[in-house]
């Protein structure tokens, strides 16, 4: 299920020097960042609030790898 995300203009500038920095696309960029994600946020927490349960076996916070 892939979209386009709508950011703000800070975000997307963010996006953009971290990719530069990166050397690789804003889209592998955004793509790395939601693979680190899990390790720097509360798993259980992310678990206890999640909507959509059907989605465990493809989740970062469950242990597999994310995006």
């Amino acid at each position: 299920m892939a979209y386009t995300p709508e950011l703000n203009v800070s975000a997307s500038a963010t996006l953009r020097r971290l990719a530069w920095a990166l050397g690789k696309p804003m889209t592998k960029t955004l793509n790395a960042i939601f693979l680190k994600l899990p390790t720097l946020i509360d798993q259980q927490k992310v678990c206890e609030m999640c909507k959509d349960r059907s989605a465990c076996d493809i989740c970062g916070f469950n242990g597999n790898e994310a995006a």
